[in-house]
């Protein structure tokens, strides 16, 4: 008897755990760069969905300034998606950093 409420119990956490991921793709976060003349936004598994780059800051003479404001704005992006999907499923993992879930 007491296998049948622990199993019931891992289903339980296993169907709420599934929920909470799929509520991170409607989630976004964003990562700016350049005082916000770049902007990233990315869902809560991390997928990059919109670019957002004002004009100001595109000069034809300087590509590389505006590579690396982009790039720098992606990665934010990322770190805080990551940081969004640890906060909502951490408390089904108790901490523990299991490989592809975040």
């Amino acid at each position: 008897m007491k296998m049948d409420k622990m199993l019931k119990q891992v289903q339980k956490v296993q169907a709420q755990m599934t929920l909470a991921q799929e509520a991170l793709a409607g989630e976004t976060v964003e990562g700016t760069s350049g005082g916000g003349m770049v902007a990233v936004r990315a869902n809560g598994h991390g997928d990059v969905i919109s670019i957002t780059i004002s004009k100001d800051v595109v000069d034809p003479n300087d590509v590389e300034m505006l590579e690396d404001l982009v790039l720098s704005a992606v990665k934010e992006s990322i770190r805080k998606s990551r940081e969004l999907a640890e906060s909502r499923l951490g408390s089904f993992t108790g901490g523990m950093n299991i490989p592809g879930l975040f």
